[in-house]
């Protein structure tokens, strides 16, 4: 069968202006915790009416050669420092641009598309035996030949966490729109513990640094498959209305509590604590058991960044729930258990309890941060529907990865398009492909009545 999609070129764009001599940037220690990983987005859009075949191509490779002069830290490439850890060498050494065509419209290709079609919209390259001559960031833009441009980006995640990846695609959109950066991006280390702001007698946050003590001694044993039996792997999305997440808040909500205050769950601890409960039960786990979960949040605001910072932020935790019995309300105390651990990742002193011992424990081996627990992120925060590169020509769909998938699975909470409702979400599900089945035919999931908007290829 004929590929839908062809590629045409590949070619290295550089900044349009060359980089000081001798400029490096050394990534933080949570950065180097994600080296094994790397991110994948896919943004969709329609056709822009007055522009011709190729033309938006052409306008967006000169945008992100202006761009990228400003972001030195992008074109840059790996090397080693004194310590054994990777830095930046800023040497302009450009980023890879894969230009290609798919057959039909970005509409057609939107209602029958998968995890494998959508991963053909996003070039990665696995890291060379010669890192210094390895690309770390990928853009490939695809025109649809029956009309739409999809435009897929992918980069290794020890540089950027997906608020990262989004803001530099802003940035690229608000450089070809008007000539120049609305949201600057910042390039600095993570900040030191505030003086004077310690407790006295603080107990350091042992829960969250014994998670990250575990995930790095688990590196040393097999990481598990995602897959079972030689299966795929698939990821569905799922779009809950404003009216779908209120009723899933409402289910989750502690029985009995007055409504409005501090019991009430956000839509992101309710939709994991949903997600949490039915793979569960997916996996033939019972009464008060449930599946090892952990949460990822972003932590910017907790350690006073401002949003524009470019590095990795995204803490990971265990959830641990009480023990409760089956005649309770399950997913109330899902939500419940998820909510604890929020509340305490708020906290800026246990944050940096964490990266002060991240700091003084180097590790050789590094762990597979998504490699064991189901995981479930919380990336409500993300603003990509704000990267418009053309008056008129707004992202209708947005799709993000973070790979690889292994463990039990992951859950990616997102925003949904701009005029679905305040508490609208999209979810995006990596399972084995049976597992996933079994979540579409979920009575719990389908009580809420969510609509797949992209799912599986399965031949009947």
């Amino acid at each position: 069968m004929t590929s839908q999609v062809t590629f045409i070129c590949k070619r290295t764009v550089v900044s349009t202006k060359p980089v000081q001599p001798g400029k490096y940037h050394h990534p933080s220690v949570l950065d180097r915790l994600m080296e094994k990983n790397h991110l994948r987005i896919v943004y969709y859009y329609r056709s822009a009416r007055d522009v011709e075949a190729g033309e938006m191509i052409r306008k967006l490779r000169e945008s992100l050669s202006e761009m990228l002069t400003s972001f030195p830290v992008v074109t840059g490439r790996l090397q080693k420092n004194d310590k054994g850890h990777w830095m930046i060498k800023c040497n302009d050494a450009g980023v890879r641009m894969v230009e290609a065509r798919a057959r039909g419209s970005v509409e057609e290709w939107l209602k029958n598309v998968d995890r494998e079609k959508e991963l053909k919209l996003i070039h990665w390259e696995d890291m060379f035996h010669k890192p210094y001559f390895w690309s770390t960031f990928y853009v490939q833009v695809t025109e649809f030949e029956g009309g739409g441009l999809a435009i897929g980006f992918s980069c290794i995640h020890l540089l950027a966490d997906p608020i990262c990846a989004i803001t530099l695609i802003k940035a690229w959109a608000d450089t070809t729109l008007a000539g120049t950066l609305h949201t600057p991006l910042f390039f600095h280390p993570l900040p030191p513990r505030r003086l004077g702001n310690k407790t006295p007698n603080h107990e350091p946050y042992t829960a969250l640094i014994n998670h990250y003590k575990s995930s790095i001694d688990q590196t040393l044993s097999t990481i598990p498959p995602l897959s079972t039996n030689n299966g795929k792997n698939a990821t569905i999305t799922l779009s809950f209305t404003d009216p779908m997440v209120r009723a899933c808040m409402a289910m989750a909500r502690t029985p009995a509590a007055p409504p409005h205050t501090s019991h009430d769950p956000s839509p992101f601890e309710a939709l994991a604590g949903l997600f949490w409960v039915c793979l569960s039960k997916i996996k033939g786990l019972h009464g008060n058991l449930l599946l090892d979960m952990s949460i990822c949040l972003d932590i910017r605001k907790v350690l006073g960044l401002d949003k524009g910072y470019f590095g990795n932020c995204m803490v990971y935790n265990k959830v641990f729930h009480a023990e409760f019995s089956d005649n309770k309300n399950k997913l109330s105390e899902a939500a419940r258990a998820i909510r604890q651990v929020v509340k305490k990742m708020n906290d800026n002193e246990g944050i940096m309890d964490l990266i002060e011992w991240l700091e003084n424990n180097d590790h050789n081996s590094l762990p597979l941060m998504n490699g064991h627990d189901l995981i479930c992120a919380n990336l409500e925060g993300l603003d990509p529907y704000s990267a418009v590169f053309k008056d008129g020509f707004e992202p209708v769909h947005v799709s993000c990865y973070v790979e690889p998938v292994a463990g039990l699975g992951q859950v990616l909470v997102l925003p949904s398009p701009p005029g679905e409702g305040a508490m609208s979400r999209l979810v995006m599900v990596t399972l084995s492909e049976v597992d996933a089945i079994k979540l579409c035919e979920d009575d719990l999931v389908l009580q809420f009545c969510p609509t797949i908007t992209m799912g599986m290829m399965i031949n009947n």
